[in-house]
C-alpha cells in the first residue's frame, strides 16, 4: 500500500477558479507554498486532512467541498475517473475505482448491500482522526459526478449519511436531491441495489483496454513490495476486526498464503502477528474514539475485545491514559 496521496496540482488551479487562494490554504495547513506550481505532490494522511481543514477555514463557501467534487467535463477527469467512466455499469465503475485507489493512496472504497440498499463509503486507512467534513462532501460529490456523467441521467442516492452535523444540510440536500441524515454512525452514500446495474453511456471498452494493463502492472508492483507486507497484514486485520479477533489463519486465508508463510514473512520483517494485531487495534481505536456516535463499549466490541475493561487496559498501554480521558482531550483540542 502506498502511504502517500498523489495529490493533483489541478486542485490548486481549481481553487483559484472558484475564488479561493491556494496559497492561503497551504499557509493555513502548514504546507509548502511551492506546491502551487507542481503538477503533483505527495501528502501524508495527516497533511491531506490538514489541507481540507484549512480549506474549510479559508473559504467563505460552506459548500466548497460539493463545488470542488462536481465535474461535468470528461477531459477534466483524472485517469481513475476516466477508467470508471469507461466501465459498463455504475457497479463496475465503483469496482474499478475501489481497485485502483490502491495504487495512489492509503484509502479504500467500501461497498455493502443489504435489503435492497447499496452503500458506498470512503475509508482513510492511516487516519488517526475523523476525516474533515469538507473532504467527505467532496468525495461524495465526485462519486455523484461519476454516476450522473456515466449514466447520462440525474440519478440520485436514496440518502446520504454523515457522522457530524451540517449547518448547510439544505444545500447538500439540494445538491444530491435526496434525504440527508446527520448523526449517523458512518459517512455513506446509499443507493438502491439495482442502481449498480445502471449502464454507462460513456462506456468505452477500447479506452479501458488501454488503461487497464498499466494499472494492473502497477498493482502487481505494489503487491510485490516486501516493505509493504506488514501494511497489507495490518489492513487485512482491520478488515476482519468486526466484533471478533481474527486468527492468524483468518488473515493468511485473506492474503492467499499459508499461516506458516505469513508468520515467516513477518519474522523476516522483524514483526509478529500479535504485534501487528495490536497496531491495527490501536489505530482503529483512535478512529472509533474520534467518532462521537460510538460508545466505549461499542468500540471495544468492534475491536474484538471480550469486555470493556480489556479495551481500557489495552488503550492505557498504548496511550498512557484511559480511552474516555483521551476522547475528552481530543474534543477539547478540536474545540480550541
Amino acid at each position: 500500500m502506498n502511504k502517500h496521496f498523489h495529490f493533483s496540482g489541478s486542485t490548486f488551479r481549481r481553487l483559484e477558479e472558484v475564488g479561493v487562494s491556494a496559497s492561503a490554504v497551504l499557509r493555513r495547513a502548514g504546507l509548502p507554498q511551492g506546491y502551487v506550481d507542481q503538477a503533483r505532490v505527495r501528502l501524508t494522511t495527516e497533511e491531506l486532512f490538514a489541507f481540507w481543514r484549512a480549506l474549510a477555514e479559508v473559504s467563505t463557501n460552506p459548500a466548497i467541498g460539493l463545488l470542488l467534487g462536481t465535474e461535468n467535463k470528461t477531459e477534466r477527469f483524472l485517469l481513475t475517473g476516466l477508467a470508471a467512466l469507461a466501465s459498463e455499469t455504475f457497479g463496475a465503475a465503483v469496482d474499478q475505482m475501489a481497485r485502483y485507489k490502491q495504487l495512489t493512496c492509503p484509502e479504500e472504497i467500501l461497498q455493502k448491500t443489504h435489503e435492497g440498499e447499496w452503500s458506498i463509503q470512503f475509508r482513510w486507512l492511516l487516519a488517526n482522526q475523523v476525516e474533515p467534513p469538507v473532504l467527505i462532501e467532496c468525495a461524495f460529490s465526485w462519486m455523484l459526478s461519476i454516476v450522473r456523467h456515466g449514466t447520462g441521467t440525474r440519478l440520485s442516492p436514496l440518502r446520504v449519511e454523515f457522522l457530524q452535523p451540517r449547518a448547510h444540510a439544505k444545500t447538500i440536500e439540494r445538491h444530491f436531491a435526496c434525504e440527508i441524515v446527520c448523526g449517523s454512525p458512518r459517512n455513506a452514500m446509499v443507493f438502491r441495489t439495482l442502481d449498480a446495474n445502471r449502464p454507462f453511456v460513456t462506456r468505452n471498452a477500447e479506452l479501458l483496454w488501454v488503461l487497464a494493463p498499466q494499472f494492473e502492472k502497477e498493482l502487481k508492483q505494489e503487491d510485490g513490495r516486501d516493505e509493504n507486507f506488514i501494511e497489507h497484514v495490518r489492513i487485512a486485520i482491520q478488515q476482519k476486526l468486526t466484533g471478533q479477533r481474527p486468527t492468524i489463519e483468518d488473515i493468511a486465508d485473506s492474503l492467499h498464503i499459508s499461516s506458516r508463510t505469513l508468520q515467516r514473512r513477518l519474522q523476516d520483517e522483524g514483526a509478529s502477528f500479535q504485534g501487528v494485531l495490536e497496531e491495527a487495534r490501536h489505530q482503529l481505536a483512535r478512529q472509533y474514539l474520534n467518532n462521537p456516535v460510538l460508545e466505549l463499549n461499542e468500540a471495544a466490541y468492534l475491536l474484538g475485545y471480550e469486555d470493556g475493561n480489556s479495551f481500557v487496559r489495552a488503550f492505557r498501554t498504548w496511550e498512557g491514559i484511559p480511552p474516555a480521558r483521551w476522547r475528552e482531550q481530543q474534543r477539547a483540542r478540536a474545540a480550541s
